[in-house]
């Protein structure tokens, strides 16, 4: 079946009959619990379902919102939050703009793809309407960054030309459908086939909406390639307002750096890398103090006459490094240390170390005390802990176990 919304892709409300409503769940596309529904079929409908590459439309069915719309068969299941009555009469109204960028990307995956074989002879295999940018997989292992750059200009090119786009139907038997570009028809199609024609550039059978003129497109810019399948490569490219909204999302960002960095857009990589630098060399000098800080720590704790069985440390500065240096600088052969690094209301890292045996009987104990993660070996256990607040009753069990370990103590 071809519906209205494959007819008329500017139609943007649209009087209906209900055909059918039963009861059914929609998995969210980002994972999670199932959503209880409905799941609805239209006489016909303006709310295009998913296909081609292209996702589906948004919008509702009087005041009830689509939350999502399939093609089964010949039919648009129409998937909503609450119930209607079989038969009833309801208004169709469609997220414009939702489907406004969909026209435009999928229109201008039509003229890339075919400029690119008549120009270049590279094959379209496949193509990708993403939520931020659109992804066309050539059938060719390399695509050199000239050949990027002619081919955005000439599919802008014709762009600014006005050529119009058409949609045809044709019957599936039609001798003409064989000499159509295409990646062939579903498994499950029936009734008329769609060809889309760009004049004097493509002929397309394709489900999908269209724009009327290429003009509509505004302008197509190529975002460069990247690694594809086997011997493939991936184009990336955005049409339309996605060119616009980048441009104003790109002046945003280049306005704050030049407020930050406190000089003119063209200096603004050569500021970023001097301060790359200069977070380097900070860092590696904190790291050295750090080290000799760890060091001392140690030194000063092995310097007192009699030494403790248990050695307990926190620091909101650090890493797991600095705790190894002062477990590795005391020698974990007879005392006990626990050493925890981190903002006290936030996570921080922890460990355990000494002998052997107390630290593997000790170590989950300290971990599910802390509310973290940990492993260990050969007397030392580390991790990392959520509730830094509870160091106090780690140490209570520590101290607690050297007690009963030397009851004369």
């Amino acid at each position: 079946m071809v519906f209205r919304c494959q007819r008329d892709s500017w139609a943007r409300q649209f009087t209906t009959r209900v055909v059918s409503c039963r009861a059914a769940e929609l998995r969210p596309e980002g994972g999670g619990e199932p959503v209880r529904g409905f799941q609805v079929v239209l006489e016909d409908t303006i709310l295009f379902p998913e296909g081609g590459g292209q996702p589906d439309d948004r919008g509702l069915i009087g005041d009830v919102p689509v939350l999502r719309v399939t093609r089964r068969g010949p039919e648009a299941v129409h998937f909503v939050p609450a119930a209607l009555e079989p038969g009833a009469e309801v208004q169709l109204s469609l997220d414009w703009e939702r489907r406004f960028d969909h026209m435009q990307q999928h229109s201008g995956q039509h003229l890339i793809s075919a400029v690119a074989e008549q120009m270049l002879g590279f094959k379209t295999t496949s193509w990708e309407l993403g939520r931020q940018r659109s992804v066309i997989e050539l059938d060719t292992p390399l695509v050199t960054a000239e050949q990027v750059e002619a081919l955005e200009k000439s599919v802008n090119e014709k762009i600014r030309d006005r050529v119009p786009v058409t949609v045809r139907e044709l019957a599936a038997d039609d001798p003409e459908v064989e000499t159509v570009r295409s990646r062939g028809l579903p498994d499950d199609h029936v009734g008329p086939v769609r060809v889309v024609d760009i004049k004097g550039i493509d002929s397309n059978l394709c489900c999908g909406t269209h724009v009327s003129n290429l003009s509509d497109l505004q302008i197509i810019k190529l975002l460069g390639v990247e690694k594809g399948k086997k011997n493939k490569t991936n184009l990336v490219f955005l049409a339309g307002n996605r060119v616009l909204k980048s441009i104003e999302q790109s002046h945003s960002t280049e306005k704050a750096l030049t407020s930050l960095l406190k000089n003119g857009p063209g200096e603004h990589v050569e500021a970023v890398k001097r301060l790359q630098s200069s977070v380097k060399l900070l860092q590696k000098n904190n790291l050295n103090l750090l080290r000799d800080i760890a060091v001392l720590i140690a030194q000063d704790f092995k310097s007192k006459p009699a030494p403790k069985q248990l050695f307990v440390l926190h620091r909101k500065e650090g890493d797991s490094e600095f705790m190894n240096i002062i477990a590795n600088e005391i020698g974990t052969e007879e005392t006990l240390l626990f050493l925890t690094v981190g903002d006290e209301k936030e996570a921080g890292l922890f460990l355990l170390a000494g002998p052997v045996e107390p630290v593997e009987n000790l170590g989950p104990r300290v971990a599910e005390l802390l509310g973290g993660k940990g492993a260990g070996k050969r007397g030392r256990f580390q991790g990392k802990a959520a509730k830094m607040s509870r160091r106090g009753e780690v140490q209570a069990l520590l101290q607690e176990f050297i007690s009963h370990q030397n009851p004369g103590a």
